[in-house]
């Protein structure tokens, strides 16, 4: 799929938001891309999930590890794509955790999967997971990259999706300066 392509199932999704909103990162922007909504389409999850499959597949994961929420469904879509197990992590106590008897071998090529990366602190908490559980990370993917290239990775790291929509610090946010109310659409609580 094209960008173009890309952005137009957003659209048609009702997945590309325009507000006042806090991210998961705890900064704030004008533009949101709640990927529950495409994902919620599994026509769309499936072709998502064998475009970063086709993306990532030189680099032989055996396992794809997402974070929970957002990259549960799109990481069981990539896993799928690959012929490879899907697993996620989830917080326990604040702390990103395997659990529900997922485990993590020192043979496993660990695929990180997400939705969508901002500042890859989730990400990277992800591949901490995988690397704490002995596990090997080999690469980092999602669907929509929108860090504007500045989230850094170790390993290869391959997106569907690259969109440029700013986002702020709390404190120097112009739409907290015009007193606009702020709506927090993700899966975690900042």
């Amino acid at each position: 799929m094209t960008t173009d392509e890309l952005l137009d199932l957003f659209r048609r999704s009702g997945a590309l938001l325009d507000g006042h909103f806090r991210l998961s990162s705890g900064l704030h922007s004008a533009g949101y891309l709640q990927c529950a909504l495409v994902l919620a389409h599994p026509q769309h999850a499936e072709t998502l999930g064998r475009g970063i499959a086709d993306r990532t597949r030189e680099l032989r994961p055996t396992v794809v590890l997402s974070p929970a929420l957002g990259g549960v469904v799109i990481g069981h879509e990539v896993g799928r794509a690959l012929g490879v197990r899907a697993m996620f992590a989830e917080r326990q106590d604040g702390e990103l955790t395997l659990r529900r008897g997922f485990v993590l071998s020192e043979t496993d090529r660990v695929l990180v999967v997400e939705d969508v990366l901002t500042t890859g602190g989730s990400t990277r908490e992800t591949m901490q997971v995988a690397t704490a559980a002995g596990g090997r990370v080999v690469g980092v993917a999602a669907i929509v990259d929108r860090s504007g290239a500045t989230a850094k990775f170790d390993v290869p790291f391959a997106s569907m999706l690259n969109v440029d929509l700013a986002t702020y610090e709390p404190d120097r946010c112009p739409m907290c300066a015009q007193g606009l109310p702020v709506t927090k659409p993700g899966s975690r609580p900042v």
